[in-house]
């Protein structure tokens, strides 16, 4: 893609567009780790689990921990995680009462 064609993207679309990236790349941190637990490999740590969540990848966390069984039952890492998904529940709260469709525009 060249400049002029992501020039012609909207904002809406840049932010849909990572927020499926970011999703899509933490199903895959969440299947390799689970993967090497499985195979008592290298692990990732839980750090970067909770990044990938962290910087928007909260939904491909919750469909990756139902669909592998991952992480679903270490008390510390759920606490973490339910942190991270209050806070962005709230900031895109605060977020849409303050601009409310100027965002998707």
């Amino acid at each position: 893609m060249n400049g002029s064609a992501w020039a012609q993207l909207s904002w809406t679309q840049l932010i849909l567009g990572y927020l499926l990236l970011i999703n899509l790349l933490t199903i895959l941190l969440f299947w390799f780790d689970k993967w090497m637990a499985r195979s008592h490999g290298w692990r990732i740590p839980e750090v970067v689990l909770w990044l990938a969540a962290a910087l928007g990848g909260s939904v491909g966390a919750l469909i990756a921990m139902s669909w592998f069984r991952h992480k679903t039952k270490k008390l510390s890492f759920q606490l973490v995680f339910i942190l991270i998904l209050l806070i962005q529940i709230g900031l895109a709260t605060v977020l849409y009462t303050k601009y409310g469709n100027q965002l998707l525009l």
